[in-house]
Protein backbone atom coordinates (compact mmCIF):
# COMPACT_ATOMS: atom_id res chain seq x y z
CA UNK A 1 0.00 0.00 0.00
CA UNK A 2 1.39 3.35 -0.98
CA UNK A 3 -1.00 5.62 0.91
CA UNK A 4 -2.90 4.87 4.09
CA UNK A 5 -5.05 6.91 6.42
CA UNK A 6 -4.87 5.82 10.04
CA UNK A 7 -8.15 5.84 11.98
CA UNK A 8 -8.23 6.72 15.67
CA UNK A 9 -8.62 3.14 16.87
CA UNK A 10 -5.66 1.98 14.81
CA UNK A 11 -3.43 4.79 16.09
CA UNK A 12 -4.27 3.50 19.58
CA UNK A 13 -3.47 -0.05 18.43
CA UNK A 14 -0.13 1.19 17.06
CA UNK A 15 0.71 2.67 20.46
CA UNK A 16 -0.21 -0.63 22.11
CA UNK A 17 2.31 -2.38 19.85
CA UNK A 18 -0.19 -4.18 17.61
CA UNK A 19 1.97 -6.13 15.13
CA UNK A 20 -0.56 -5.90 12.27
CA UNK A 21 -0.70 -2.10 12.50
CA UNK A 22 3.08 -1.85 12.87
CA UNK A 23 3.46 -3.92 9.69
CA UNK A 24 0.99 -1.75 7.77
CA UNK A 25 2.79 1.41 8.88
CA UNK A 26 6.15 -0.04 7.87
CA UNK A 27 4.87 -0.97 4.40
CA UNK A 28 3.14 2.36 3.68
CA UNK A 29 4.93 5.02 1.71
CA UNK A 30 2.69 7.77 3.12
CA UNK A 31 0.59 7.73 6.28
CA UNK A 32 -2.14 10.35 6.37
CA UNK A 33 -3.56 11.63 9.64
CA UNK A 34 -6.88 13.39 9.23
CA UNK A 35 -7.46 16.53 11.27
CA UNK A 36 -10.66 14.78 12.43
CA UNK A 37 -8.67 11.82 13.79
CA UNK A 38 -6.44 14.31 15.60
CA UNK A 39 -9.52 15.95 17.11
CA UNK A 40 -10.70 12.60 18.42
CA UNK A 41 -7.26 11.88 19.86
CA UNK A 42 -6.97 15.27 21.57
CA UNK A 43 -10.45 14.82 23.06
CA UNK A 44 -9.36 11.44 24.41
CA UNK A 45 -6.18 12.95 25.84
CA UNK A 46 -8.24 15.57 27.70
CA UNK A 47 -10.30 12.82 29.31
CA UNK A 48 -7.25 10.90 30.48
CA UNK A 49 -4.57 11.30 33.11
CA UNK A 50 -1.56 11.46 30.74
CA UNK A 51 -2.54 14.33 28.45
CA UNK A 52 0.92 15.91 28.14
CA UNK A 53 2.65 12.56 27.59
CA UNK A 54 0.10 11.49 24.96
CA UNK A 55 0.43 14.81 23.13
CA UNK A 56 4.22 14.46 23.08
CA UNK A 57 3.99 10.93 21.68
CA UNK A 58 1.55 12.10 19.00
CA UNK A 59 3.74 15.10 18.12
CA UNK A 60 6.71 12.77 17.63
CA UNK A 61 4.61 10.51 15.38
CA UNK A 62 3.37 13.46 13.31
CA UNK A 63 6.96 14.65 12.72
CA UNK A 64 7.92 11.43 10.91
CA UNK A 65 8.82 12.13 7.29
CA UNK A 66 6.22 9.65 6.02
CA UNK A 67 3.35 11.18 8.01
CA UNK A 68 1.19 13.92 6.48
CA UNK A 69 -1.57 15.76 8.35
CA UNK A 70 -4.68 16.47 6.27
CA UNK A 71 -6.67 19.64 6.78
CA UNK A 72 -10.20 19.95 5.43
CA UNK A 73 -10.78 21.63 2.08
CA UNK A 74 -13.78 22.37 -0.09
CA UNK A 75 -13.05 19.08 -1.89
CA UNK A 76 -13.20 17.28 1.46
CA UNK A 77 -16.51 19.02 2.22
CA UNK A 78 -17.97 17.98 -1.14
CA UNK A 79 -16.98 14.35 -0.60
CA UNK A 80 -18.39 14.55 2.94
CA UNK A 81 -21.72 15.62 1.45
CA UNK A 82 -21.70 12.76 -1.07
CA UNK A 83 -20.81 10.14 1.57
CA UNK A 84 -23.30 11.43 4.13
CA UNK A 85 -26.09 11.52 1.53
CA UNK A 86 -25.30 8.00 0.29
CA UNK A 87 -25.32 6.63 3.83
CA UNK A 88 -28.59 8.40 4.62
CA UNK A 89 -30.25 7.01 1.49
CA UNK A 90 -28.97 3.53 2.35
CA UNK A 91 -30.33 3.87 5.89
CA UNK A 92 -26.88 3.24 7.39
CA UNK A 93 -25.63 6.44 9.03
CA UNK A 94 -22.29 6.43 10.86
CA UNK A 95 -20.75 8.85 13.39
CA UNK A 96 -20.21 12.26 11.80
CA UNK A 97 -16.44 12.33 12.40
CA UNK A 98 -16.18 9.02 10.57
CA UNK A 99 -17.92 10.56 7.54
CA UNK A 100 -15.20 13.24 7.50
CA UNK A 101 -12.46 10.63 7.90
CA UNK A 102 -13.91 8.60 5.02
CA UNK A 103 -14.08 11.75 2.88
CA UNK A 104 -10.38 12.35 3.51
CA UNK A 105 -9.48 8.77 2.56
CA UNK A 106 -11.49 9.06 -0.65
CA UNK A 107 -10.06 12.49 -1.48
CA UNK A 108 -6.47 11.30 -1.17
CA UNK A 109 -6.93 7.81 -2.59
CA UNK A 110 -5.77 6.26 0.67
CA UNK A 111 -6.63 2.90 2.19
CA UNK A 112 -8.38 3.53 5.50
CA UNK A 113 -6.81 1.50 8.29
CA UNK A 114 -9.61 0.98 10.81
CA UNK A 115 -11.32 -1.54 13.02
CA UNK A 116 -14.76 0.05 12.60
CA UNK A 117 -17.02 -2.17 10.48
CA UNK A 118 -19.45 0.62 9.58
CA UNK A 119 -16.96 2.02 7.05
CA UNK A 120 -17.80 -1.01 4.87
CA UNK A 121 -21.05 0.74 3.91
CA UNK A 122 -19.23 3.51 2.00
CA UNK A 123 -18.99 2.88 -1.75
CA UNK A 124 -15.50 3.24 -3.18
CA UNK A 125 -13.76 3.38 0.19
CA UNK A 126 -10.79 0.99 0.40
CA UNK A 127 -10.30 -0.58 3.81
CA UNK A 128 -7.89 -2.73 5.69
Amino acid sequence: MNKILLDTNCYAAYLAGDNEILHVLTEAKTTFMSIFVLGELYAGFKGGTREKENKNILDTFLKKSSVVTLDASTDTAELFGLVKDALKKAGSPIPINDVWIAAHALEYGAVLITRDKHFQNIPGLRLR
